[in-house]
């Protein structure tokens, strides 16, 4: 294949062109069923290792599941930012460009993970008890984690063709390929764990080997399906050369993507800052917002799917010169989350206290303290997803550091003091107030900044005359 010669309709979805509510609304839909699945897979084998193994078993899941939240934290900013590389490329018309970013990420991506992974196999000990994880769980946490820092490999590999391909404008096939890895791991943790049938008996060392064992299935054959298809940003025998280290792309991906990996660092900062004053309120207080937290999580998946998508389509437009197509983007994506999210904020208000009851018991204290948590909070993340899209935007033209920057004022200098005042002068009730201040402060500086600020000035590599070409 002449990969100068692009085949726009016969390879790739074009973001550049057609409706856009159709476009964005086809696009976002794969990636929020993918968070979807991702967290009833979690959830499910949680259930499973409740069930089987016991309290002690889950906590030592879970402080593995730390560890790897601020590892995925890290690669999603760095795997954002080669969706923005190679959707600012393809939309520039650049099919080698963007094979040359395909290429340097691969090389950057594979380094990393080996790394990664060896440092987590030979000191999982060391790094858990840096946690201070408990002494009666330790040997079953170290277990755990060694095994899910082998399966690193692949768990990088899979996230970076993910990015590729929503980046060339392709979100159905990752999505395929996240429910064959779910499917894989929700099957083979009992199996594994209890040692069913021709199984062997694992105990927690069998949940970590079925997550292992689903994530390399499911890179290999995401992998081969790739290369059975032709697609046409695969690194041929003829591409070899690309196979290699451009600084300039990796200064790229680390400086852009670093800032956006952070912003999910921030979020889950401000949350355990939270549930470190909700904690004072006593048990009930805590299983209360607990559980107000899982369903709040649902409740953003709308918004967080279209921030991913809006952030594909504009670097494909901004890389075609095409900034009305842009801001019309912008504001389609806004429209969808007020809507997406407003229904089910209208849902879980109507059937309020089913929804707690389904994990909160009928009678007490606690399930009251919830429905109070989801009225004051639930309809505060539409402002939540307006400010979400808006930053995908400003993102996708390579301006990271103001969205992280609104994120850190809104949730860190706002919602936590304003939290923590509010509780101790006016009680538990009032503290849930800072969910509205703090949205409503974090939509109104984005959209500021989206309308009055530099971010179309912002490029994703710093020497643009280059164009990547020393790679």
């Amino acid at each position: 294949m002449n990969s100068s010669k692009p085949k726009p309709q016969a390879n790739r979805a074009s973001l550049t062109e057609g409706p856009i509510a159709k476009t964005l609304f086809l696009f976002s839909l794969p990636i929020l069923l993918g968070n979807v699945l991702q967290s009833l897979n979690g959830s499910i084998n949680s259930i499973w290792i409740g069930q089987y193994l016991g309290e002690q078993a889950l906590a030592a899941t879970s402080n593995a599941n730390i560890l790897m939240f601020l590892l995925i934290s890290a690669i999603f900013g760095i795997a954002m930012a080669a969706v923005i590389l190679v959707g600012q490329n393809l939309g520039a018309k650049k099919i080698d460009e963007a094979k040359k970013v395909v290429g340097t990420s691969t090389v950057f991506f594979a380094v990393l993970s080996v790394i990664v992974g060896g440092i987590g196999v030979l000191f999982s000990e060391a790094i858990l008890g840096w946690m201070n994880t408990p002494e009666d769980v330790m040997e079953l946490a170290v277990t755990y984690t060694r095994i899910i820092f082998a399966g690193v490999p692949f768990m990088f590999g899979f996230n970076l063709i993910m990015a590729v391909l929503r980046g060339s404008g392709d979100a159905k096939t990752p999505f395929y390929f996240l429910l064959l890895s779910a499917v894989l791991d929700i099957i083979l943790n009992p199996l594994l764990i209890e040692g069913m049938g021709p199984f062997p008996k694992m105990g927690i060392a069998g949940s970590a080997v079925a997550t292992f064992i689903a994530q390399l299935i499911s890179f290999v054959l995401l992998l081969l399906y790739l290369y059975g298809k032709k697609y046409f940003l695969r690194i041929t025998l003829s591409d070899l050369h690309m196979l290699r280290v451009n600084w300039m792309i990796v200064k790229a991906l680390i400086a852009k993507g670093l800032p956006m990996g952070l912003n999910m660092v921030v979020v889950s900062l401000s949350n355990l800052l939270l549930i470190h004053l909700v904690n004072s309120f006593g048990s009930e207080a805590s299983a209360a917002f607990g559980i107000a937290n899982q369903i709040s999580s649902y409740v953003q998946m709308p918004a967080m799917a279209i921030g991913g998508a809006v952030t594909s389509m504009a670097a494909q437009n901004i890389g075609a010169g095409n900034w009305s197509r842009v801001h019309r983007i912008t504001w389609t994506g806004v429209g969808f989350n007020i809507v997406l999210t407003g229904l089910l904020v209208v849902l879980i208000h109507l059937f309020n206290r089913q929804a707690l009851g389904l994990f909160l018991p009928a009678e007490g204290k606690a399930i009251d303290i919830g429905i109070h948590i989801n009225n004051v909070t639930l309809w505060s993340f539409i402002l939540f997803g307006i400010f979400n899209v808006v930053a995908g935007v400003v993102r996708s033209a390579g301006a990271v550091m103001m969205p992280l920057i609104y994120t850190f004022i809104a949730l860190l200098i706002l919602r936590i003091p304003l939290s923590y005042w509010l509780g101790y002068e006016y009680g538990l009730d009032a503290i849930w107030w800072s969910f509205p201040a703090s949205f409503l402060l974090g939509a109104i500086l984005n959209v500021w900044y989206y309308r009055f600020g530099k971010w179309k000035e912002a490029r994703m590599l710093a020497d643009k005359k280059a164009e990547m070409s020393k790679g």
